[in-house]
Formats: C-alpha cells, structure tokens, sequence
C-alpha cells in the first residue's frame, strides 16, 4: 500500500504544544497519529528562552528544549512526525486529504494545531533579538525584567493589559503608540494613564533596536525611536522591548474550507469540532485570549480526545 492509499485514524497538523499534547494522546490510544508539524516545528516556543510558568520545571526550561521534550514524548507513543509544511486540504471528501509539497495522505480525522505568529515590526534589528531582549509576550517573559525599564508597542487592549503587567515587575515602561490616541477600551486606556509607572509615547514608532555583545549574548541596550509627526529621532534606553501589536492564526491553507472569523480564527461547534465533522482545532488557532503554552497543551488534549471518541462513535477507526 502506497503512502496516498493508506487511511489514518488522525492526522494533526501542526508541531507546537498543541499539536504534540495531541499526539501523546492519540498515540497512547494506539491511533498512531500522524503529525506534519511544519518546517518551523516546535511553534513560537521555539524562539523563547527560559520558561518559569510551565507546570514540573520550578528551575524553568528553555522553549526548544521543552519542545524537544514534548516531541520525544509524543513519539514515545507511536506517533510519526513528518517536518513539512501542508499545502492543501480537501474536507469535501472522505477520508480527509492533507498534501504537502510532494506527499499526499488521507485520514478520517484530522486536528487543526497550526498555531498563531506575533505580528512584528519588521526590522532586521528586531529579529535577531527575539528571545534576547525582544519578546511578544509579557505574561512570558516580564519576571525577566524585575526592576528594569521596558518598552512596549501597540494601542490596543492587548497592549494595555501588557504594560500594565508589566509594571508588576519592571520599574518603568515606555508605553509607545504611533497614533496620539489609543484604540484601548475607555476602561483600560484610564488604568494605564493612571498608572506612575508608564510613560506613554504617542506618535512614536520605533526604527531601529541597539545592541552589543556580553559574551555569546547579544543584549538589547537601546530602542531607536521617532516622532511621526515631527520625524525628529532619538534614542531610548531600555533593557528589554515587548511587541503588542496583535498576532495573526497560521490558518491560511484553511480558509474558505473551515469557518473562521475575519482575522482568520478558527470558530469551533461541539468542543473543538469544526463545523465539518471530524475535523478538529486546538491552540492557538482558536485562542484569541490566552496564548499561553499550558492553554495550547490542554487545547491539544482536549482536541485529542474528542477526535478519538469521535472515532469510536463513528466505528470507522482503523
């Protein structure tokens, strides 16, 4: 039997906490899970350092090596991890069909894990500071900065509820918005306003991000900011810049195929089914508020174990 002839139970798309949680699940059920986690496998856990909330490591665990953990786990179990991206689907038939670049599989379910990518500035500068000094999470990464200054970007309430999180810890935060009012709830825009330790920068955007060597660290030291309405630059030290300018679900490939909302998550019916039967999301592909990796493993279980009762009730399971 060729690899496009043969019908698994379950196919999970997506290679994050999500998707691995349910591969540990579905492969213990001996459903033998096939998982296509994607070039970039491993999810955005993958460019963060030391993690402190993760439940069972009070020393903490840096994100690949937890990844690692959750991959090896998973095939402990039987699951079989493919590393390429999915290029299509086709839900209209069944068994389900999931291509990649040059494969095609079949399965009677599947399970949508594929994730969500912070929304970036753009800057070269940027990108190779992510996990060293710029992050797009605060509840992650804000302990790191006990006593520090920060700086953080966005407008809305995600960028609020941030900065405000953020004061728990560091000892000021630059709060920077390139418009001179916030599209933040009234409720929220009133708390950080009020709170002495943001300074709020309105028409400014950052530019340019500085940094220099200690060691094999390359440590942020300066943010390069403008006013946008005078174009006037100067420089900003802080030790470490938070990103808060929304994130964008990796559910491209899907849409128009599975329901979604106009940003692009994916709308569940019963649990984590989709409004096609036998189709499953979990993560951060329908997580618009937590975004966190203990939330994206129970979503993975979860999604894990209603596509194996699914399975069971449908009586179709391989």
């Amino acid at each position: 039997m060729t690899e496009s002839e043969k019908i698994r139970n379950v196919i999970i798309i997506g290679g994050g906490p999500s998707g691995y949680t349910a591969a540990i699940y579905n492969g213990r059920a001996a459903l033998e899970p096939l998982v296509i986690a994607g070039y970039q496998h491993g999810g955005q856990l993958m460019l963060t350092t030391e993690i402190e909330n993760f439940p069972g490591f009070p020393d903490g665990i840096m994100g690949p090596e937890l990844m690692d953990d959750f991959r090896s786990q998973a095939l402990k179990f039987g699951a079989e991890i493919l590393n390429e991206d999915v290029t299509e689907v086709d839900f209209s038939q069944r068994p389900f069909v999931v291509k990649t670049y040059d494969k095609t599989f079949k399965a009677h379910s599947v399970i949508i894990s594929t994730g969500a990518s912070a929304k970036w500035l753009g800057l070269d500068s940027e990108q190779k500071l992510i996990g060293s000094g710029v992050s797009s999470c605060a509840t992650c990464d804000g302990a790191f900065y006990k006593e520090k200054v920060v700086g953080i970007v966005g407008g809305g309430d995600t960028a609020m509820e941030e900065a405000l999180y953020l004061t728990k810890h560091a000892s000021k935060v630059y709060l920077m918005h390139r418009r001179d009012e916030f599209r933040a709830s009234k409720i929220m825009r009133e708390r950080v306003i009020a709170n002495p330790k943001i300074e709020i920068l309105y028409n400014t955007v950052v530019v340019d991000i500085k940094s220099k060597k200690e060691g094999f660290i390359e440590k942020l030291t300066t943010l390069v900011i403008e006013d946008t309405v005078s174009k006037e630059q100067r420089d900003l030290v802080v030790d470490g810049l938070f990103v808060a300018i929304g994130h964008k679900p990796n559910t491209d490939v899907f849409r128009g195929i599975v329901d979604m909302d106009d940003v692009g998550y994916i709308n569940t019916t019963v649990h984590t089914m989709t409004n096609i039967e036998g189709v499953f999301a979990a993560g951060d592909v329908v997580d618009i508020r937590y975004r966190q990796a203990i939330t994206a493993s129970a979503d993975g279980c979860r999604a894990a174990i209603d596509a194996e009762r699914w399975l069971g009730e449908t009586g179709i399971t391989e």
